[in-house]
């Protein structure tokens, strides 16, 4: 199987897609590609060489944080002048009924994290900040580093820690 992560099209099979959460189910169907066409968010698609059926996506987009919910180890570290932080945001990922416990969320995980860390070489990002749906994606995230931000239900990674696992 050759699995690929590409830029969400009009010959993806949208309507097909179910995760189970209506929230992200009802976002690929109806609103992913205005998003795209309006630059709020680049939504990637997780398909098979050669067909269109959609294994899973995630969203990502420039953000900021506030210093104020940087935790004190890492804010310590950063420039006071500074009011938020860029970021790039996680806004969703999701993965298709069918392809859940195969390793395809891990996938879309690390291809996100390695788009982002490619993405900050050009383009100021300090981190990955993820806004998880719900306990189940809060669980996924932290499983894979994210780390809680106080006073907030955001979550994030450091691109530093990114930088560690992508150059070696």
């Amino acid at each position: 199987m050759n699995l690929i992560t590409t830029n969400l099209a009009s010959i993806h099979e949208k309507n097909e897609f179910c995760c189970g959460k209506e929230l992200l189910d009802n976002y690929i169907h109806r609103q992913a590609s205005q998003d795209v066409k309006r630059k709020l968010s680049a939504c990637f698609v997780l398909i098979e060489s050669g067909s269109n059926i959609i294994k899973g996506y995630y969203t990502l987009s420039n953000n900021s944080i506030p210093l104020a919910l940087i935790p004190e180890n890492i804010k310590k570290r950063l420039p006071k002048s500074y009011k938020s932080i860029p970021s790039t945001l996680l806004g969703r990922l999701a993965i298709d009924k069918n392809y859940q416990a195969k390793g395809v969320g891990k996938i879309l995980l690390v291809d996100a994290l390695k788009r982002s860390y490619l993405i900050s070489k050009s383009m100021g990002s300090f981190a990955i900040i993820v806004d998880p749906i719900d306990n189940e994606a809060e669980w996924f995230d932290a499983k894979y580093g994210f780390i809680k931000l106080p006073d907030s239900g955001k979550m994030f990674f450091p691109m530093k820690t990114v930088k560690q696992l992508f150059e070696k």
